[in-house]
């Protein structure tokens, strides 16, 4: 590694510890020797760390939880897709990424620490829908709501500069894992051989094998030269038909039905629609230009590995 400090032995918080990346990575974090606690709703959700409790609507916080803390990790926030966007839901989705920074950062503020870095979750949903563009962290947000959600979130993490701290945000694609995320609902319609492109099938979908988001994660706690925003999606895009093609052939599936109608989705989901329809065609060629190397930067390899066959 170039440019770092020793990180062995740094201990590490991570917000939003239960779901899915954040289980995956306290499972490498801690297979690679690291301190790790959790800043959860709920006390003991892993018994091999320790838990802290906060409660982000009732601006309530454990202040122990970070001391002794060199990064924190920022994973916590509503699930985008998990309700219909109401325009509560819309605060909600916000709130609960942009205050529960806010209140970390109030901690550092007040109390002696040793708090480095945040490393925040962003998302691909900062450039939304954008046809065939190919966009890097340089292209300029779009002005939807997902667009709107990823600023607001990403300005709050970077509030945290003030404080003198290493700011990492990474804009995360689809993150493709067998027993989570949207990989398992795409597929288990093509499992009953049902399976179908949605809308034309032309979207670009950024996608990403899990084990290369929790490498990516590793990789900026242990390399103190990066900063600053990164695409987390793997090189080699693929249009939603790609997908559910390269899916099908894995599942020794056919692919027979028609698409379904871009209207159908907009008819069950309404203004959240864009999660299923929309283009996003990415790149990640600044964090490929810092030394990163991907395990999985074809979707074939991804899916094989994912499903063992």
């Amino acid at each position: 590694m170039n440019n770092n400090e020793p990180s062995k032995g740094k201990r590490i918080l991570i917000t939003g510890s239960t779901g899915l990346i954040g289980k995956l990575l306290t499972d490498k974090l801690l297979n690679q020797g690291y301190q790790v606690s959790h800043l959860s709703r709920r006390p003991g959700n892993d018994l091999r760390v320790k838990t802290f409790t906060w409660d982000v609507g009732k601006n309530e916080i454990d202040g122990r939880c970070i001391d002794g803390v060199d990064i924190v990790i920022h994973l916590a926030g509503a699930g985008i897709a998990d309700k219909r966007w109401s325009d509560q839901r819309k605060k909600e989705l916000i709130e609960s990424r942009t205050h529960s920074i806010g209140l970390i950062y109030k901690v550092i503020k007040d109390k002696p620490n040793k708090v480095s870095t945040v490393i925040s979750a962003s998302a691909t949903g900062y450039y939304s829908d954008r046809g065939d563009e190919l966009l890097t962290e340089e292209s300029p947000p779009a002005g939807d709501f997902m667009a709107r959600c990823c600023i607001e979130w990403e300005k709050a993490v970077d509030d945290g500069k003030s404080l003198r701290l290493r700011i990492v945000k990474f804009r995360t694609g689809v993150v493709l894992h067998k027993k989570g995320g949207a990989l398992p609902q795409m597929a288990l319609p093509v499992k009953l051989g049902l399976g179908s492109p949605f809308g034309n099938g032309k979207q670009w979908i950024p996608w990403i094998h899990w084990q290369d988001v929790v490498d990516l994660y590793l990789y900026a706690v242990e390399n103190t030269s990066i900063a600053g925003a990164y695409n987390m999606v793997a090189p080699n895009p693929v249009t939603n038909r790609q997908l559910m093609q390269a899916t099908a052939k894995q599942l020794h599936k056919p692919l027979w039905l028609p698409n379904v109608p871009a209207f159908v989705f907009k008819l069950l989901l309404g203004e959240m629609s864009i999660v299923v329809l929309g283009s996003t065609k990415v790149s990640p060629q600044k964090i490929e230009n810092e030394g990163l190397i991907f395990k999985y930067p074809d979707l074939a390899g991804a899916l094989n590995e994912i499903y063992g066959s």
